[in-house]
């Protein structure tokens, strides 16, 4: 089954979930990864959905555009290729958490510190909590090379304190969904 990457994007509000992923079910596409989130006030979607024969990028989108319309809704959609393999060094999983005071820069520097030690970065989150003085936490999920790690944990220890933040690492215990 050709596969398809769907983003979705616009102001949030409820029904965005039930419209878009009715269409897509209404054509036959079946959800098989997604990641759904709301950026300070935006509603962010993407898809990976699995489609029949015949279920072309163009198909999937022209369905979609009364939604988008409607939902003044910011839609793209992309085939994606099946041969998909990991760019990355297969590692342990680890959990990085990082708070400090927000400024420019805080995610590429421990970015910066994670990919020179070939470790990728599977999922990110970061957002700016608390008022009147605002910290900036950022929460990564990681694939960390087996040799790897002592390194890891040195260079985190000196960003930290380069950049005057928290971090924190531990192993990532998988959750059953």
């Amino acid at each position: 089954m050709p596969r398809l990457a769907v983003s979705v994007f616009g102001l949030d509000r409820p029904g965005i979930v039930a419209a878009v992923t009715g269409v897509l079910a209404e054509v036959g596409g079946n959800l098989e990864d997604s990641s759904m989130t709301i950026l300070r006030g935006h509603f962010a979607m993407m898809l990976v959905v699995s489609t029949p024969a015949g279920g072309a990028a163009e198909h999937i989108e022209q369905a979609l555009a009364p939604v988008a319309d409607d939902l003044d809704l910011y839609v793209s959609v992309r085939p994606i290729d099946d041969e998909v393999t990991s760019a990355g060094a297969v590692g342990e999983p680890w959990v990085l958490a990082v708070y400090g005071a927000d400024r420019p820069g805080l995610v590429a520097r421990v970015a910066e510190v994670l990919a020179a030690h070939q470790v990728n970065i599977t999922d990110l989150e970061s957002r700016v909590i608390g008022e009147p003085d605002p910290v900036y936490a950022m929460h990564f999920e990681v694939e960390v090379p087996p040799d790897a790690l002592d390194a890891v944990k040195g260079g985190l220890r000196s960003v930290a304190a380069e950049l005057g933040v928290e971090i924190s690492m531990h192993p990532d215990d998988a959750d059953v969904l």
